[in-house]
Formats: structure tokens, sequence, C-alpha cells
């Protein structure tokens, strides 16, 4: 399995200074385990660290100290990366399927983490309404029904930080409505890792006030 990993790329060292042996350990892990446990798919392998690692640690700087959720945590993309990136921010991984909590929680153990709790529950039944002061989340959905996962989870003041990819602006312009009922504002799109990376993504940012 482990032959058809993407070899490391320079831009690794760039964007995790010294948090790479950390996330590289999670990247074996994910490489040996994933496939098997139904975590990414068979075609994932390849391209692992470019779209997936390292699309995910880009969002590492946006981060501040304080309690930040990832909804659909899935393989740990990205909130197990960020964790293992951000080790000075508390993270709540939320994912409603057990074979992924299992998994969450086992890497968590396993590599050390005491900035995780993984909480096995739907976005809306985590018990996190208004305690977040930023959330996180990955390829869960259009942001227009993201909205209302994730928004009600923050505190006042506290700051969508959705990775998202070319479309991020459209999807801005079909969640007018949202936008208002759930009260965010400075509503925009930030492009991470310009220059850096073969394969630049998009943050969705917003404050809820």
């Amino acid at each position: 399995m482990l032959e058809a990993l993407e070899p490391e790329p320079a831009a690794a060292e760039t964007v995790l200074g010294d948090r790479l042996d950390a996330v590289r350990a999670f990247t074996h892990n994910l490489a040996q385990h994933g496939e098997e446990l139904g975590l990414i798919g068979p075609l994932e392998l390849p391209r692992l660290w470019t779209r997936h690692i390292l699309n995910s640690a880009l969002l590492g700087p946006l981060l501040q100290p304080g309690l930040v959720g990832d909804i659909g945590s899935g393989a740990g993309l990205p909130g197990l990366v960020l964790a293992l990136q951000r080790p000075d921010v508390q993270f709540v991984l939320v994912e409603p399927m057990e074979r992924r909590t299992d998994w969450l929680s086992s890497q968590a153990r396993e590599l050390g983490l005491d900035n995780v709790e993984v909480r096995r529950a739907r976005a809306e039944e985590s018990g996190l309404e208004g305690q977040l002061d930023q959330v996180t989340a990955r390829a869960v959905s259009a942001f227009k029904k993201l909205l209302a996962l994730t928004a009600p989870l923050l505190r006042d003041g506290g700051e969508l930080v959705l990775l998202k990819g070319a479309n991020a602006q459209a999807e801005i312009d079909a969640a007018a409505r949202e936008i208002k009922k759930y009260r965010v504002k400075d509503v925009r799109v930030e492009v991470l890792g310009e220059g850096v990376v073969a394969e630049p993504t998009r943050a969705l940012l917003g404050t809820v006030r």
C-alpha cells in the first residue's frame, strides 16, 4: 500500500516546519490504513500529501489559540493535521460515523495529542452551540448548507475558517440569505499557499456577530 504513496513534497517542510515529523507519522498511518478502513479512496495515495495533507495544513496559520471545532472530521482532514500542526490550539473533532471516530481517537492517542477531543455526533447534536472560537470543515457540503451546521456553534465574535475550492466566491453569492440569517459578517475568500505549494487552496472566512 505504501508504495503508492506520493513522495513527500519539498513544500512540506516550508508549510509544517518543526511539526513535519508529527504530520509525517500521521500521513504514514493514513496511507497504511486509510483505504482498508474506508477513510480515503484507492486513488488518493498518489496525491495524499498534495491534495489532502498540505491542503489541510495551509489553514494552520489562520487559527488562534482557543477552542476550534472541526465538523465532519472523517479521516482527520483537516482536524488531526491541524491539531498536530498547532499544539497551542484546542480541537473538538465532530464526526457521526463510529468507524471514523474510532480512527480519530486511536490516532490522537498514538500521536500523543492532548489537545484533541473526539465527539461522535452530528454538528447540530454536538452540544457545542455558542462555545467555539473558530470552526473548520472540509469537503462537507456547500456553504449555503454548511452555515446551518457551523455558525450556531460559534460564540459571538467567533470565526468560520472553512476550506473550499475554486468556486468559493460563487458559494458565498448563493448563500446571501443564510449569511444574513446567521449574522455572519466580513465574509470573504482568502487564497492560501500561492507560490508555496503546487495546488493553492481557498479559505472561506466570516465572523458571527
